[in-house]
């Protein structure tokens, strides 16, 4: 397999817009990320169909994969963010042209809905991708300073070493507290979850799983994690790094439930494999991008977690 490096981005570069899932209730955000992208330096090209409405879709199946395909077969644009996750991603696998993406490689940008995408390209194309802030959310508001830095950075550093940040071993396994490495590979959990058993599941084998969610009972976090370990996924992974789940809480403060932490812990336990918890991604203000596909190191002793190559050629 030959990893896909996207080219890094240069002031002055052309990005792309596309909204693959769900359309922006405010269409003044995607105006707000353009002008906000511009001021760094950068130029914008919004995909045709971004402010088309579909019902809870950012307009028809078709539509959406035909910017997707146009923003990677155009020459002049270096990069591609989305504008907003929500729903939608999933039903764009099966109508992607997946050997024309391989053929004109560049970096793509999202999070949320947006990991079914960044699955399938890393699957299908061995393309490195970016769990990252999209146009229409953070861009469009006050981005929080670390998570911009840790952006940009991120998209044009062509060095190594970059740091992910640091979080709390839950357990370190059935073996000694020896740093794991392993290809960053995961994203949303409920999307992670909605692959297994499809041809877009991508090959988990010593890589590092990496999970977040929003607004999920625990119960249905139990689920999706159990989805993944009876589909023999936690057996594959060298280690399993969490980040935040948001809103993860019963509906009922009165009912009898397992908290997330313990969900993890019982799993972690079960698995025997390195989790560790805490790390600053997922749908919060404050958030790290983490490039999907490269080589990342796991210190099992201090928690941090770096990269061990540059995410971009």
């Amino acid at each position: 397999m030959t990893i896909k490096f996207p080219a890094r981005l240069r002031q002055g570069d052309l990005i792309g817009l596309v909204a693959p899932a769900s359309p922006l209730d405010d269409t003044g955000r995607v105006e707000r990320g353009v002008r906000y992208l511009e001021g760094l330096g950068y130029r914008t090209l919004v995909a045709p169909h971004v402010s088309q409405r579909v019902g809870y879709l950012a307009g028809t199946d078709k539509q959406r994969a035909d910017d997707l395909h146009a923003m990677f077969t155009d020459r002049r644009v270096k990069a591609i963010f989305c504008v907003r996750g929500g729903y939608g991603s999933p039903r764009l696998l099966g109508a992607l042209n997946y050997r024309l993406i391989a053929r004109h490689p560049k970096i793509f940008v999202g999070y949320s809905d947006i990991t079914a995408l960044l699955l399938a390209l890393w699957s299908e194309c061995s393309l490195v991708s970016f769990h990252g802030p999209m146009a229409g959310v953070e861009m469009a508001g006050s981005m929080d300073p670390v998570t911009e830095e840790s952006f940009w950075r991120i998209l044009t550093d062509a060095s190594s070493g970059m740091g992910l940040g640091a979080g709390t071993v839950l357990t370190d396994g059935r073996g000694p507290r020896r740093p794991v490495r392993g290809r960053l590979i995961g994203g949303n959990l409920s999307l992670c979850a909605s692959l297994v058993g499809t041809a877009y599941q991508p090959d988990f084998l010593r890589s590092i799983l990496f999970l977040e969610d929003i607004g999920e009972e625990p119960y249905r976090i139990d689920r999706m994690v159990t989805q993944l370990r009876n589909a023999g996924i936690f057996s594959r992974v060298t280690a399993v790094v969490l980040g935040s789940f948001t809103n993860c809480v019963p509906n009922d403060a009165s009912s009898p439930s397992l908290s997330v932490d313990e969900i993890m812990r019982e799993n972690a336990a079960m698995t025997g494999k390195p989790h560790a918890t805490g790390f600053p991604f997922g749908h919060e203000e404050h958030f790290v991008t983490f490039p999907v596909g490269v080589r990342a190191n796991l210190d099992l002793k201090s928690g941090k977690l770096e990269l061990l190559e540059a995410a971009v050629a």
